[in-house]
């Protein structure tokens, strides 16, 4: 179930570019715009159709194809209209034709006693298909919403937290000045997709790329930095806790040990970045995100140094013991 009202109003509404958008038209059934779309998932009727009503998934759209409208042509032809009157007695969330097809004046008549929206779109069945599901898991994904700055440097999703006035902000302006881009600042909404992947993106997009900076206030990095330092959405991929730093605490020097925290559900790397006077932190932060990518390839720094400190003791050892060995001959 979705964790607010999406309706079929909405769908239509959706602002989608390119290869995301759905071309969607109402055609018919306007006063059903309202209808709520509860289940991320499509259903082809041709069963519905053909009078087979066990199991049928009428919460989900309804996604009518060539064979499907080829069918309810012969419907048509044979002046059969008692299963599609079957059909909308269920409450279905909308239909919609592909290719540009269009039903039969029945079918408008009994969608519209049924106040059922009929939408229409040029895309193919397998295209729209992959386009709204795509676009209904983000939409029905579970989320969360931080405090934090999201941004991406050399590739990788660092979504930077810490108590406020540690220098969030004043880190992610650096990593901008240095080449990296802002995705959101202070207010960072993640959907997980799939079930293992998180997305993160500004939770308001008014406010999305302006950030707040002690001394001169809010920013506009659009303006000021060009659209090349800044992005809608990006994939969290490791967490940098920010803290003040603690002379009485152990820090892990090694960082053989993985630390990660866990977002809806997904484990994702974290590191803790004690900040103090002289310390460049964007500078670490780069590091850290050059050291994950090679992490993600295989390979572990601080593990490999362990391991050849052991050899290296190891050997030592050896050529002590041998050495030390009196001559028996």
């Amino acid at each position: 179930m979705a964790d607010r009202v999406f309706t079929v109003l909405d769908l239509i509404n959706l602002d989608l570019k390119e290869h995301n958008s759905l071309n969607l038209r109402c055609i018919g059934g306007r006063k059903g715009l309202g209808r709520l779309i509860d289940i991320p998932d499509l259903n082809r009727p041709m069963g519905a159709i053909m009078g087979f009503f066990e199991d049928f998934a009428y919460q989900r759209i309804q996604l009518f194809g060539r064979g499907e409208a080829a069918y309810l042509r012969q419907l048509e032809n044979e002046g059969r209209t008692d299963t599609i009157t079957q059909m909308f007695s269920h409450s279905m969330p909308c239909c919609i034709f592909t290719h540009n097809h269009s039903p039969h004046h029945n079918f408008f008549e009994i969608a519209e006693q049924a106040q059922c929206p009929i939408l229409q779109t040029d895309l193919g069945s397998a295209d729209f298909s992959a386009r709204i599901m795509r676009i209904l898991s983000r939409i029905f994904s579970p989320r969360q919403v931080v405090h934090g700055v999201l941004a991406e440097v050399y590739g990788l999703g660092i979504l930077i937290q810490g108590d406020s006035g540690v220098g969030k902000s004043e880190t992610a302006l650096e990593l901008i000045h240095r080449g990296h881009r802002l995705v959101a600042d202070d207010v960072v909404e993640i959907n997980c997709i799939y079930g293992n992947t998180l997305m993160g993106a500004g939770a308001n997009k008014i406010i999305g790329h302006h950030m707040e900076i002690r001394g001169p206030g809010i920013i506009n990095i659009t303006h000021l930095f060009g659209v090349r330092a800044i992005r809608d959405r990006k994939e969290v991929q490791l967490v940098v806790e920010l803290e003040e730093w603690d002379s009485d605490k152990n820090y892990d020097r090694l960082g053989a040990e993985d630390h990660t925290i866990e977002l809806l559900g997904v484990n994702i790397p974290k590191l803790t970045i004690p900040v103090k006077p002289g310390r460049n932190i964007p500078i670490i932060i780069e590091t850290a995100a050059m050291n994950e990518r090679l992490k993600s390839m295989g390979y572990h720094s601080a593990r490999e140094f362990n391991k050849n400190i052991l050899k290296w003791i190891e050997s030592d050892a050896a050529r002590s013991v041998f050495f030390g060995q009196d001559d028996i001959i």
